[in-house]
């Protein structure tokens, strides 16, 4: 394939803009800086990730550098900043395996979602993620979906049966400063392509 050529097909597959019902997930970008220190702030956001604490200022703008940088690492996947009338109510993301343990690069990816504890418990976080999946195997071609969490966040788990991905794996990771619950371990669930199309398609 010529350069020109290239470069028009990693233009196709940069990240799109997409919508849904109520939400316009846009690429993440330095405009939402704020929405992601706000988001980041609060210790029940952040009750079951790394270490369970709040974020400092300095700690998201690490963050947030990190997750532009995403995008560049596969066409097509990153950070999305969802908005509702324009307002961020969190990030969804798609972006490829970084462990060992969870599979080859090329082909699936890691959904994830973080929202504003004033937005939980109105469907957003499943309408998005829903839109994610549709994404990466209409859009992208991948072939498999997998999100992870610990166990007791049976709150997220619900989200992910919701969206059609299924229970794979208990595991369990090495943690400096475990959180409650980390001995039961990590949950991985995960849909493929072919479990995808045969739940959108009608039963005769």
């Amino acid at each position: 394939m010529s350069r020109s050529g290239s470069a028009r097909q990693n233009a196709a597959m940069a990240q799109k803009t997409l919508t849904t019902g109520r939400i316009t997930l846009v690429p993440l970008s330095d405009d939402h800086l704020e929405g992601e220190v706000e988001l980041d702030a609060d210790p029940e956001v952040m009750r079951y990730l790394g270490d369970g604490r709040a974020r400092t200022r300095e700690e998201v703008e690490g963050s947030h550098r990190r997750r532009l940088a995403a995008a560049g690492r596969v066409p097509g996947l990153g950070f999305w900043a969802g908005l509702v009338g324009g307002e961020f109510v969190g990030w969804w993301i798609l972006e490829s395996p970084e462990r060992a343990d969870q599979g080859p690069v090329e082909g699936q990816a890691e959904l994830g979602y973080r929202l504003l504890r004033r937005h939980w418990r109105r469907g957003l976080a499943s309408e998005g993620a829903r839109e994610l999946v549709r994404h990466g195997f209409e859009d992208l071609g991948l072939d498999r979906v997998f999100a992870e969490t610990m166990a007791v966040n049976t709150a997220s788990r619900a989200t992910m049966t919701s969206v059609g991905l299924r229970y794979v794996r208990t595991f369990h990771l090495e943690w400096d400063e475990p959180l409650p619950g980390s001995d039961l371990g990590e949950v991985e669930y995960a849909v493929t392509r072919e479990q995808w199309l045969a739940a959108r398609t009608p039963r005769a």
